[in-house]
């Protein structure tokens, strides 16, 4: 059996609910598809802008297709809401194409967990707007997000 993935639901608190977001946040900023995947159940369902995956494999290969394509990623999730077993989250990352050309990509992801805290269902409507290398916003060095780094809403997003 699989260990748990603390914080458990039931989420009563919005401190468990955001550490929640934050422990995802870390695992996607590393870029490791394989770690990334842990967790997610066996049999997560994803729907990801217009492509639906299911399962541990889809998920780290759909990760890796996704990093090699999305240079320079740097993500911030943001709690919206949460109540038992679900979330919602707002995020916003920022990646470049092998042009050079920057994004930012903006969007909305609903979670649900199971008791042991892995997520077996994860919605994302995720849209992209071309900025200028200027334009940018979130400057840390590749991996997690400096605790001192301004969020979502400090950023104005």
């Amino acid at each position: 059996m699989e260990p748990d993935r603390p914080p458990l639901p039931p989420f009563t608190r919005v401190e468990d609910a955001a550490q929640k977001v934050r422990l995802a946040e870390d695992a996607w900023n590393g870029r490791d598809p394989a770690r990334v995947a842990l967790a997610y159940t066996p049999d997560s369902q994803w729907r990801n802008r217009a492509e639906f995956i299911t399962g541990r494999e889809a998920i780290v290969a759909f990760l890796a297709r996704k990093w090699a394509r999305e240079l320079g990623y740097r993500l911030i999730k943001e709690l919206w809401g949460f109540r038992e077993n679900r979330m919602a989250v707002r995020f916003a990352y920022e990646w470049h194409d092998d042009s050079g050309q920057w994004f930012r990509s903006y969007g909305n992801e609903l979670w649900e967990f199971d008791p042991r805290g892995l997520m077996q269902r994860r919605m994302a409507s995720i849209n992209d707007a071309p900025i200028a290398e200027p334009d940018r916003l979130f400057h840390w060095p590749q991996g997690r997000r400096p605790d001192d780094h301004p969020g979502l809403s400090e950023l104005g997003l």
